[in-house]
């Protein structure tokens, strides 16, 4: 039965009862929306081998095993921007746990809405492709689809346009006083001379 390479021969092609692979300790999920993109970790806890995985868009970053200490914390980073991120393992009663993630050292609850203040994020579909869009307000920072974009500012009449293209299409983003304090400055995606409406993350 020579087969011309090292792979396990089972009997009728039958493959074993279980997969090494598939036996893991996977304790958390989030999704964490940066600017350049949607980032999913993910982190095993091996609470009785003390083994402890985090995976960032499915890529091992961090892999820890047979620690002793079953509580604590382990720090990553995450996306083109290296934003600091840390998962905190407590202990809650006996042998149950709580995981929580810190970005940038805030809860992932408060820096999500903080982040809806600092940033505008808009979704569009050209030439059959999904785009991304995100502007960082403080730094005027363009971002689609995971890559920062070169941008040219322009003062209007009303306020500033941020000028930028995406594949063969014009794009800028509009950026007009309210009037009113309490809601700043308003920011319009424009592309091809069409208001793409903001999502809310």
């Amino acid at each position: 039965m020579a087969s011309g390479d090292d792979s396990p021969i089972f009997e009728d092609d039958e493959s074993p009862p279980y997969s090494l692979e598939k036996m893991t300790d996977l304790v958390a999920v989030w999704d964490v929306a940066l600017s350049d993109g949607v980032h999913k970790i993910e982190f095993e806890h091996g609470t009785t081998s003390g083994k402890r995985v985090v995976y960032v868009d499915g890529k091992e970053e961090i892999r820890k095993e047979w620690m002793f200490k079953l509580v604590g914390k382990e720090t990553f980073c995450v996306g083109a921007a290296k934003t600091k991120a840390t998962i905190n393992i407590d202990a809650i009663s006996g042998f149950a746990y709580e995981y929580t993630l810190e970005i940038n050292g805030k809860s992932l609850k408060k820096y999500m809405e903080n982040r809806s203040k600092t940033t505008n994020t808009w979704v569009l579909h050209l030439d059959g492709e999904d785009f991304r869009v995100v502007l960082e307000k403080d730094t005027m920072d363009v971002w689609c689809n995971g890559k920062k974009m070169e941008t040219a500012g322009e003062f209007v009449d009303d306020g500033t346009e941020t000028h930028f293209n995406v594949g063969n299409h014009d794009c800028y983003i509009k950026a007009v006083s309210s009037g009113k304090r309490k809601e700043g400055i308003i920011h319009t995606l424009i592309v091809d001379n069409r208001e793409i409406p903001e999502i809310l993350e």
